[in-house]
């Protein structure tokens, strides 16, 4: 294909690249065969600069300025380190733990970070092998290191990489490191700035020590023992979806007492092309299929799953008819607290300082199980790194429960400050414990909670807007909503707006206006006169905005549960519909 069907600016980027005596002579080669026959893909490669986000990198692996390689990610890591050398210039020693997960290359990648970190007179702890998310949270700590890296996409698809920083506490970036960062990374103008020659005697391989500690403070949060020795034979169905929760897992799972765990040994193979499945994401009943089967041939008591960088928990359980089904994060992170505060209300434990955390677009069903137990609970915009801030600011003077999103994370404790599938995962165990100690499953226990709080239902719509024009359409479409909010939706009138960007909320029908005490953030949200809850945020890791809906309905009887579900779904339907989403 000729090269006159190349945009001349994307072009030029390429050659840059071409032409660089820092670029290696394969990815030039590559880079060569795109300009000659996938003008296409060199546009998309091209275009633009992998953007360093807030919370760091992600994107398609390949070659060029807009995809993950060694290049984007040394000079991240370079500006990085730089950033680290001024805030701690002081420091005799500047300390930074690295972990990745099974994805292709997040070997390669953390090898990459270590030795330009290492050539910046850094000392690097880096994991030997593989390890989850919440284990490299906790070693920032533990260590003292000054910042922490995990190579991961979480659960994105196979095409995906990521790059995730972590400062001292254990969470990830916040204000103001996060910007400042941002800063120092867009400083670095080309790859010849990035130091690649790594000092190996800087550079420090850690694991099983690491390991061994995280375990034993994760069982120690164990809440209610007893229910698990006569409940110990339970089958629990395990799937890691090709991830690095096999390393941590079924070991905590097994430290918390429980004898009967079945993995699915298919996807027990850590492999970063996810063969048994598309996408290697818990929220997908696809992902789950292979667990679930599992579950109904050997009659299972629980099915557990982790994505690839086990931050994040999925769920099986048998309804009262005896099917598997899956549930949902809301539901998951509603079971969660309720266990919680339950047993530290039976435990004694309640003092009046203790809390809870929640992100705003999560189930209200978990506030309203706070307020009855008289918890305080906080709520937080998107994304843990919100919740470990509650945290630092209340650290000494109020205790930390636990706290969740509607997107499968939770985290329990404060010994890590990021999504733990880990600890979680060995929580809902001794939770579907806890309830077999009182003649229940799981679901009749899910069932009770919404007879005592009401029965509440959410789902997610994912517009996805991919490529150069999609960002742009994506932009226009939150523009167009701030600028005319519907004033009724699905024959329901609107009654509040709260607008995360301009940090106010609206009350419509009187048109006062009040300040919202949470940092700026690209987020909607509609309370409707019925009820609703509508929320839309432009997705800070992919190229989509997300519609977030929860209805609710007083639940009388169990009797009652099927036809009140199917009258919610229908009522999130038709706003959906209202809203031109389908």
């Amino acid at each position: 294909m000729a090269n006159t069907t190349i945009d001349p600016s994307i072009l030029q980027r390429a050659q840059a690249w071409i032409n660089d005596v820092n670029i290696d002579d394969e990815t030039k080669t590559r880079i060569s065969r795109m300009i000659e026959q996938d003008p296409g893909e060199l546009a998309e490669s091209f275009y633009c600069d992998l953007e360093f986000g807030t919370g760091g990198l992600r994107g398609i692996m390949g070659d060029g300025t807009n995809r993950m390689n060694k290049y984007t990610v040394g000079m991240a890591t370079q500006g990085l380190a730089n950033y680290l050398k001024k805030v701690f210039a002081g420091e005799n020693e500047i300390r930074l733990a690295i972990a990745y997960d099974s994805r292709n290359k997040s070997n390669y990648f953390a090898t990459i970070a270590a030795e330009v970190l290492s050539a910046n007179g850094i000392t690097v702890f880096q994991f030997e092998q593989l390890r989850p998310t919440p284990e490299l949270s906790f070693a920032v700590r533990y260590l003292h290191c000054h910042s922490g890296i995990v190579i991961t996409a979480s659960h994105n698809p196979k095409e995906y990489n990521g790059y995730k920083v972590y400062w001292n506490d254990g969470a990830q970036l916040v204000p103001p490191h996060d910007k400042n960062v941002i800063t120092e990374v867009q400083k670095i103008a080309s790859i010849a700035e990035v130091n690649f020659t790594g000092d190996k005697m800087k550079i420090n391989m850690i694991g099983e020590s690491i390991d061994n500690e995280f375990l034993k403070i994760s069982k120690s949060y164990s809440l209610a023992p007893e229910v698990i020795t006569p409940n110990k034979d339970m089958k629990i169905v395990y799937t890691p979806l090709h991830g690095t929760g096999i390393t941590l897992v079924p070991q905590s799972l097994r430290n918390y007492g429980f004898t009967n765990i079945h993995i699915v040994e298919e996807q027990a193979v850590s492999d970063g092309n996810f063969p048994t499945i598309i996408s290697p994401n818990p929220e997908e009943k696809a992902a789950m299929q292979m667990a679930m089967d599992k579950a109904k041939a050997i009659h299972a008591d629980l099915v557990l799953a982790t994505d690839p960088d086990a931050d994040r928990i999925g769920v099986g359980v048998k309804d009262l008819e005896g099917n598997y089904i899956l549930l949902n994060g809301n539901q998951t992170a509603a079971l969660l607290t309720y266990y919680l505060i339950k047993q530290w209300q039976a435990k004694g434990k309640l003092t009046g300082k203790e809390y809870i955390v929640k992100t705003i677009v999560t189930s209200e069903l978990i506030s309203d199980i706070a307020k009855n137990a008289g918890v305080e609970y906080f709520d937080v915009l998107t994304g843990f790194k919100w919740i470990a801030g509650v945290i630092r600011d209340l650290e000494g003077t109020k205790t930390f429960i636990g706290g969740g999103e509607e997107s499968y994370g939770f985290m329990i404790g404060d010994f890590v400050r990021d999504k733990d599938a880990v600890t979680a995962c060995c929580i809902f165990a001794e939770c579907a414990a806890w309830a077999a100690s009182k003649g229940k499953s799981l679901y009749e226990l899910l069932l009770d909670i919404y007879l005592e709080y009401g029965l509440y239902k959410e789902n997610l719509v994912n517009v996805v807007k991919k490529g150069m024009s999609g960002q742009a359409e994506i932009k226009a479409m939150m523009e167009g909503y701030r600028a005319n909010p519907p004033k009724v939706i699905a024959g329901s009138k609107v009654m509040l707006m709260n607008d995360y960007e301009l940090r106010q909320a609206t009350d419509i029908p009187s048109g006062k206006v009040t300040p919202i005490d949470l940092p700026k953030s690209d987020v909607l949200q509609f309370f409707l006169e019925d009820g609703s809850k509508i929320s839309m945020r432009p997705s800070g890791t992919e190229p989509k905005i997300k519609f977030y809906f929860s209805v609710r309905a007083d639940l009388k009887t169990v009797a009652d549960f099927k036809k009140a579900e199917a009258g919610l779904d229908g009522r999130i339907e038709e706003i959906i519909e209202s809203m031109k989403l389908r």
